[in-house]
């Protein structure tokens, strides 16, 4: 195999012993992950398995007690949180963080990487390179009739895709999602399934979430956390039909 092969093989994200403990309790306890390129990965687990804290770990948001995090050969546990964005991971969480009172035109324009230094956004210009990107952008989340719109106006969901779009805007390689679909109606989740699996095309997407019926939609590969360890992983099917599975998570 070429050296390329064997890069292009590589998981681009390498979980490995992954422990980390708050006050004597393990939230992640000696974890092993491997993400691929290309893949959509979604992790799943009763309230309290570790979910989120695993996405804090990876971000740089918590720091951990032992353990490796390499990322596209990269340690991620001896970088700071604003290393690891410029390294290649992009990060939502559960609410919605944007502008409020700007417009999504604004909003998608702000997430540009130029602007991401003082000196970036200092002299920051709004040329004809940036305008394209935010239009591709709008258009990719559904939003491409509202530039001009007010971010406070947009529904619940609409919020959510613009959130995921300032995080497009970066181009990030890993994209990691805390329940983006969570109080969508049933028609934005949808798009939002459809939008996934688009944008999973040329990055690795990591999505934690609760509706199964999403999960099914968009998932190449389901990780079941259970007390901050893997309780099982594989297909939709597989997880669904593993007795384990069934007793500590689905059968509640």
């Amino acid at each position: 195999m070429t050296a390329v092969g064997f890069e292009m093989n590589k998981p681009v994200l390498a979980i490995e012993g992954l422990t980390v403990s708050f006050d004597g309790f393990k939230a992640v306890d000696n974890l092993n992950l491997y993400i691929d390129r290309n893949e959509v990965r979604v992790v799943i687990g009763p309230n309290g398995a570790g979910k989120t804290t695993v996405l804090d770990l990876i971000c740089g948001k918590t720091r951990a007690t032992s353990g490796s995090i390499q990322f596209d050969g990269q340690e991620l546990t001896k970088m700071r949180e604003y290393n690891i964005v410029r390294a290649g991971v992009g990060r939502k969480f559960q609410n919605p963080s944007i502008y409020e009172n700007l417009t999504v035109f604004e909003n998608l324009e702000m997430s540009y990487p130029a602007g991401r230094k003082v000196w970036g956004a200092l002299f920051f210009k709004r040329n004809p390179q940036v305008i394209a990107r935010v239009e591709e952008v709008a258009r990719e989340i559904f939003l491409g009739d509202l530039l001009q719109q007010q971010a406070d106006l947009l529904s619940h969901g609409q919020k959510q895709w613009l959130e995921i779009g300032m995080l497009l805007m970066q181009d990030p390689e890993l994209l990691m999602l805390d329940e983006p679909v969570a109080g969508m109606s049933v028609n934005e989740r949808a798009q939002t399934a459809e939008l996934l699996n688009r944008i999973s095309q040329g990055r690795s997407v990591l999505v934690i979430e609760h509706d199964m019926e999403f999960v099914k939609s968009i998932a190449h590969k389901v990780t079941v956390l259970h007390q901050g360890k893997v309780l099982a992983e594989g297909s939709m099917e597989s997880v669904q039909s593993n007795p384990k599975v069934i007793e500590v998570y689905l059968g509640h």
